[in-house]
């Protein structure tokens, strides 16, 4: 024993009291994993191109377009993507619907999206987002 050992003891760790099954409250149960859906990320890709401004006020711009995007579409971006370019290199006479319906989505989406992402930018009639597929 040493010296400070002698005059300046440590206190003993109270030993942690578990509490018992019965005690524990309904909001206090286990959490369980096998009960939730997990999320999916939409592997996609967003860039600003033709727009003259510094690389943080870009990437400020993407992240507000694909948050937005994100918001309008959830899971559908991609899948609204493809529809929507489906549409523009087919008729309609050639398209289901629902593909209709999902491109008509796609143009809503990306336009809130385009207004979101050039909010405090101003915008340029040359500058526009590329949303493609991871």
């Amino acid at each position: 024993m040493t010296q400070a050992e002698l005059f300046h003891p440590r206190p003993a760790a109270p030993a942690p009291v578990l509490p018992s099954p019965q005690n524990l409250a309904e909001d206090d149960a286990p959490f369980v994993f096998e009960d939730t859906e997990p999320v999916y990320r939409v592997a996609y890709t967003v860039r600003l191109l033709d727009y003259p401004a510094v690389d943080e006020a870009l990437r400020g711009a993407e992240q507000r377009f694909r948050r937005e995007l994100d918001r309008q579409l959830g899971a559908d971006v991609v899948p609204a993507l493809r529809a929507f370019q489906n549409a523009s290199e087919s008729g309609e006479a050639d398209l289901t619907k629902a593909e209709i319906a999902l491109a008509m989505r796609w143009a809503k989406a990306y336009d809130a999206a385009r207004t979101a992402g050039f909010r405090d930018m101003g915008d340029t009639q040359e500058a526009y987002f590329e949303v493609g597929p991871v």
